[in-house]
């Protein structure tokens, strides 16, 4: 059977200011119907460029500059622009990485995921609802009707996602490339998207091109794996020859940076000096959307409680993780300590202020001493900056630092903490992998010396090696300078190793709360069981 994929020797490059840049070098794999090949590798090291090319979407200035791509024995390296709007969708199907920046914010849901229909005249348009629904049905988003008539901005970035693969997938395509799918998704919806994909290869034959930096994913759901660094093969064999037996060292230590349920945990748990008050004290939190205002009212509409009676503390110096499905209220209920949300009940006090009573000014000072580094790196960053006047701008908005070059020696040593490279400095995000967008968003975060952080998802996007590190930096500041945090994140392994204590949140409501060893030791509720049996990379029963 000849392979749905046929890469060899395959060379990209970029052209630039300063002339042209190869980033892949003589790349060659393959892949058969009803095969997963994972791409894995470093931040930077030409995963999702070599995916870009095998489709024809690099970004301007990228180029195929050597080698041979071939879908199903045809030639397509240099295929024309009709020729790949015609084999897009229908022979190849892309679920690309970030879900925020791949919707049309002005098109309905449903209107996204037919529109390869209508672009292939796939399917009439009386059926084209019912195709819709039961695709979002299939990804696992409730009550496809409603979500269908919603637009990007209403849906939480793991509803997006899916919405994303629901599009993907419309057509059956025979191969399948996954940048990163699952990055933005809670254990359980990732463990759903893969079966899904693990029942399209199995039903349909499906053969699919998975780009990851989670190798407990690869090692779960691959046949083979590609190790990509600075855009070289590095090693290449069936999955659980490299991830078992790696023979580069550079594998080796991809593996030992990647946190699973196997990895022994040796940081002890934290606790504050008793009688010290609380970095965070959280009481009978609630918060609704919707529901209010006349209209409203005269369509009694009934608000929608995003958070639902929550309570727990976060003594300083320690860290604390709020955990749960995509939508189970975390991100809303960190809003509303960050002071950028209101509630409908409850008590909030942070740092020893209530900040459901702040005035203005108050609330200004308060979120120099509370810092959020946000899920998506895509959108946390402007566009038009330079990483380094990114990451001094908040010096200069709280006048600290005295002098323009005072600041940019402090933002440098922020970036150099962050192990972004001085390069890197003076390019603008656009030109940054989304890795590195993330670590500038870190180091914007941490320049203002903040005494509460808050990281929502914010080591979802990095590779293992990276987020090792970033881990690493987070708790060495939590050890010099008694930095409390507060960790929203979907990947309980990486709970296990950093948090002291955990909330786990469904529908927004608190469901079981404890320290981290013993909730992973011994939970008592079935979905918090559920949760942890979803982590790739567990330890065989």
């Amino acid at each position: 059977m000849s392979d749905l994929l046929k890469v060899t020797d395959l060379s990209v490059a970029y052209a630039g200011r300063s002339g042209s840049r190869t980033v892949t070098h003589g790349v060659s794999f393959a892949v058969a119907p009803g095969e997963v090949v994972a791409l894995v590798g470093e931040s930077g090291s030409g995963k999702t460029t070599t995916a870009q090319a095998v489709i024809d979407l690099l970004p301007a200035g990228g180029r195929v500059v050597g080698g041979r791509i071939e879908l199903a024995g045809e030639d397509v390296t240099h295929a024309s622009a009709r020729r790949w709007r015609e084999l897009r969708g229908r022979r190849v199907g892309l679920i690309p990485q970030d879900p925020g920046a791949s919707l049309d914010p002005t098109k309905r849901i449903g209107d996204s995921v037919a529109e390869a229909f209508r672009i292939h005249r796939a399917a009439p348009r009386r059926v084209l609802g019912a195709r819709v629904e039961e695709l979002l049905d299939r990804v696992g988003i409730d009550d496809p009707a409603r979500r269908a008539r919603q637009y990007p901005h209403e849906l939480s970035g793991g509803m997006k996602q899916r919405v994303l693969i629901a599009a993907a997938i419309a057509l059956g395509p025979g191969l399948l490339i996954a940048d990163e799918p699952t990055s933005a998704l809670d254990v359980t919806v990732q463990r759903r998207i893969l079966d899904l994909l693990e029942d399209l290869r199995r039903e349909n034959g499906t053969g699919i091109l998975l780009v990851t930096h989670d190798l407990a994913l690869a090692a779960d759901h691959a046949d083979r794996v590609l190790v990509l660094r600075e855009g070289r093969v590095q090693e290449h064999g069936p999955s659980a020859q490299v991830l078992r037996a790696p023979e580069s060292d550079y594998t080796r230590r991809l593996l030992a940076d990647a946190p699973t349920l196997a990895t022994p945990v040796h940081r002890a748990a934290r606790t504050a000096p008793d009688g010290e008050q609380p970095a965070v004290r959280v009481r009978g939190l609630s918060v609704e959307f919707g529901g209010h205002g006349l209209g409203a009212r005269l369509r009694k509409e009934q608000p929608f409680r995003a958070v639902d009676d929550v309570s727990f503390e976060i003594p300083r110096g320690t860290t604390h993780a709020l955990v749960g499905e995509s939508g189970s209220g975390k991100t809303t209920t960190a809003r509303v300590i960050a002071a950028f949300q209101s509630a409908a009940s409850g008590s909030v006090e942070v740092l020893g202020e209530d900040v459901l009573t702040l005035d203005s000014a108050r609330r200004r000072e308060l979120r120099r001493r509370v810092q959020l580094v946000y899920q998506n790196p895509y959108a946390s960053l402007d566009p038009r900056q330079t990483i380094l006047d990114a990451v001094t701008e908040p010096l200069a908005n709280f006048g600290l630092e005295g002098s323009a070059a005072g600041r940019r020696a402090h933002a440098v040593q922020a970036l150099e903490r962050v192990a972004l490279p001085a390069e890197l400095h003076h390019r603008r995000p656009r030109e940054l992998s989304g890795g590195q967008r993330q670590r500038v968003a870190i180091a914007r975060a941490i320049v203002l010396h903040p005494e509460l952080l808050i990281l929502d998802e914010a080591t979802s996007a990095l590779d293992v090696t990276v987020q090792a590190g970033i881990l690493r930096l987070l708790d060495d500041l939590q050890r010099e300078r008694g930095l409390t945090y507060l960790v929203i994140s979907h990947d309980l392994a990486v709970v296990r190793q950093i948090a002291d204590t955990v909330t786990v949140l469904r529908r927004g409501r608190a469901v079981e709360q404890s320290g981290t060893a013993a909730l992973f030791a011994d939970p008592h509720e079935e979905y918090t069981r559920d949760l942890i049996a979803s982590i790739p990379g567990k330890v065989p029963s």
